[in-house]
């Protein structure tokens, strides 16, 4: 089997078994959280150094690192291939830089079919609304958030496109596209988000939980938030979290609160009786 039906196969089975259906996909740091338990980050790190997955031992813990990036659709590749490795165990001692290597273009099949199912570009376009030429392109692109490039893969493989015509799409910028039809506004937007760090939601809730129990300073939490520590705490206050006084006094019962007790001490009162006999 090829590397590209490998990769189309296994995402539509990850949608089937995690309901996605044929719809586009919102957050994908949080579904890989999710749906295979992956902790994600958004670092800042080398533009050319677009992601990385590590597992911690031969079942531990993984983690998936990308780098901010203002290009939303770059980013949202990376997460969908580096969901592809988890996926399928590709666990090597070294990374894997050769993009022809099989193990990579499986990934990028995956990271593409998951984004941009063949069923959602055909439910896209047979809307009256949606258009023809680059209208087309464009609504493919801003409803399943992917690149033009990915997009008019996928008209081709539909068939609704030339290879002429796909190669000319290919290189459309998105920002060009997105102003070209309407929707700049929105690709700013998203732009906004994928271009600020972003902590694991377990890692920063552990830490949240710490502060709250003053054990965790908040320098800790604007850390990993990515913003000023006095920020965080107001953040935190306004959304009703407060911090244990590590100095408060314990809230000690009355005796009027204590149950009663019975106390049978008949089997004590035999087993001293016994000892006086030996």
């Amino acid at each position: 089997m090829s590397a590209e039906s490998e990769g189309r196969q296994e995402a539509a089975r990850f949608r089937t078994e995690h309901h996605l259906g044929s719809a586009p996909l919102g957050d994908l740091v949080m579904l890989i959280e999710q749906s295979v338990g992956a902790d994600v980050a958004v670092l800042d790190t080398e533009q050319d150094q677009h992601g990385m997955t590590m597992r911690r031992g031969d079942s531990g813990s993984v983690f998936i690192g990308v780098t901010r990036t203002p290009r939303v659709m770059r980013q949202r590749s990376t997460l969908a291939h580096e969901l592809a490795h988890v996926v399928f165990g590709d666990w090597a001692d070294e990374p894997l830089i050769d993009s022809a290597n099989p193990v990579e273009s499986r990934a990028n099949a995956f990271a593409r079919h998951l984004l941009i199912p063949q069923q959602g570009v055909e439910e896209t376009i047979e809307s009256e609304y949606v258009g023809h030429g680059r209208a087309m392109l464009s609504a493919v692109v801003q409803r399943f958030l992917v690149s033009p490039s990915i997009a008019a893969i996928a008209l081709e493989q539909g068939g609704h496109i030339d290879r002429a015509t796909k190669e000319q799409w290919k290189s459309v910028p998105t920002p060009k596209l997105a102003a070209e039809f309407g929707w700049l506004d929105r690709y700013r937007s998203l732009s906004e988000a994928s271009n600020r760090r972003r902590a694991p939601q377990r890692l920063l809730a552990r830490a949240i939980s710490g502060w709250v129990q003053n054990v965790v300073p908040i320098q800790t939490v604007a850390t990993l938030w990515g913003i000023d520590a006095a920020v965080a705490e107001q953040e935190l206050r306004a959304a009703g979290l407060r911090q244990v006084d590590r100095w408060e006094s314990p809230n000690w019962a009355g005796v009027a609160e204590l149950p009663e007790v019975e106390i049978d001490l008949s089997e004590f009162d035999a087993d001293m009786r016994a000892g006086e006999n030996e």
